[in-house]
C-alpha cells in the first residue's frame, strides 16, 4: 500500500514539473510582446507630433484661406505689408460690378466708335494740342492742392507753367514750358491731398461716365469741381458738352489701353480695381 501511495506521488511531482516546463518558455514570449506593443507605442509617440501642422502654420493657413474668402465678396484682405497693398474694400460689389458692365459697353459701343471717328478726322497733333489746352486750364487744382501739401516748389512750377503755356504757348495748345523751361507737370488733386494727410481710401465705388474711384476721391473730385473753370460755364449742358468733347479726344488718344487691360487679365473688374488703386497709391507717395 504504502508503495501504490509512494508511486503515486511520484507521478503526481512528474506531472507536475513536466507542466511546468511547458508554461515556463510563454513568460518570455509575452515580455517578448509586452516589449514589441510598448517600443511601437513609443515610435508611434514620437512620429505623431511631427506630422501635426504648427500652430504658426495653422495661423497663416488661416488667414490665408480667410483672405481668399474676402477676396471673392471684394472685401479687404487681412493680411498686412505687402500682400494688402493694391486691394480696397468693396462692400458696394453688386452696385460696382453693374457700374463697371455699364462704363464697359459705353467705352465699346459709343466712345470707342466715336473716338476712331474723330481721329480719323483730326490728326494727333491737332488732339495733343486740344489735351495741353484742357490740361492747361485745370491748373488752379494742381496749384492748390500743391499748395495744401507744402510743395511749394511744384506749386510755382505749376504757376509758371500756366503763365508760360497761355502766352507763349497760345492759350495752352503747346507744352512749352516742357520744352523750353524745363518745368515738368506736378498732377496733384483734392483726393491726393487728402490721402497725403492719412486720410484712407474708404471704400471702392465706380461711378457711370466717370468710371473707379474711392470714397476719398469721390469727395476730392467734387472738392476739385469748384476750381475747374469749366463747371462755371453756363448753361449747364454747355459745360457737359465741353466735359464729353474732352473725354472724347482724351479717348483718341489712348485707344488700345483699355483693351491691354482687360484682355490680360483674368478678372478684369478685380484687375482695373487693383490697378486704380496702386496708381493712386503711388501717385501718393511721390
Amino acid at each position: 500500500m504504502r508503495q501504490h501511495i509512494l508511486i503515486l506521488l511520484v507521478f503526481l511531482f512528474l506531472g507536475s514539473a513536466g507542466i511546468s516546463a511547458a508554461e515556463s518558455p510563454s513568460a518570455p514570449e509575452m515580455t517578448v510582446v509586452q516589449s514589441e506593443e510598448s517600443k511601437a507605442s513609443e515610435v508611434q509617440q514620437t512620429t505623431v507630433p511631427a506630422t501635426q501642422p504648427q500652430p504658426d502654420t495653422m495661423k497663416e493657413e488661416g488667414r490665408k484661406e480667410e483672405d481668399n474668402q474676402k477676396a471673392s465678396t471684394g472685401e479687404e484682405p487681412v493680411s498686412g505689408g505687402e500682400e494688402a497693398a493694391g486691394h480696397i474694400a468693396d462692400p458696394l460689389y453688386p452696385w460696382n460690378n453693374a457700374m463697371y458692365r455699364f462704363n464697359d459697353k459705353l467705352y465699346f459701343w459709343v466712345m470707342k466708335p466715336v473716338a476712331k471717328r474723330y481721329s480719323s478726322v483730326f490728326p494727333q497733333d491737332i488732339r495733343v494740342a486740344v489735351s495741353n489746352f484742357f490740361y492747361n486750364l485745370t491748373t488752379p487744382i494742381r496749384f492748390v492742392n500743391n499748395l495744401l501739401q507744402l510743395r511749394l516748389k511744384s506749386a510755382g512750377g505749376e504757376l509758371v507753367r500756366f503763365v508760360y503755356n497761355s502766352t507763349a504757348g497760345v492759350g495752352g495748345l503747346a507744352d512749352l514750358a516742357k520744352t523750353d523751361l524745363k518745368v515738368s507737370r506736378h498732377d496733384q488733386d483734392l483726393g491726393l491731398t487728402l490721402g497725403h494727410y492719412g486720410v484712407g481710401n474708404g471704400i471702392y465705388i465706380v461711378w457711370p461716365f466717370l468710371g473707379p474711384s474711392s470714397l476719398r476721391d469721390t469727395v476730392g473730385l467734387v472738392g476739385d469741381g469748384f476750381l475747374d473753370p469749366v463747371y462755371y460755364v453756363t448753361p449747364w449742358y454747355n459745360s457737359m458738352g465741353i466735359t464729353a468733347y474732352d473725354k472724347v479726344n482724351d479717348t483718341s488718344l489712348h485707344i488700345g489701353d483699355y483693351e491691354d487691360l482687360i484682355e490680360s487679365a483674368i478678372d478684369p473688374y478685380v484687375a482695373i480695381r487693383n490697378a486704380y488703386v496702386q496708381h493712386r497709391q503711388s501717385k501718393i507717395k511721390e
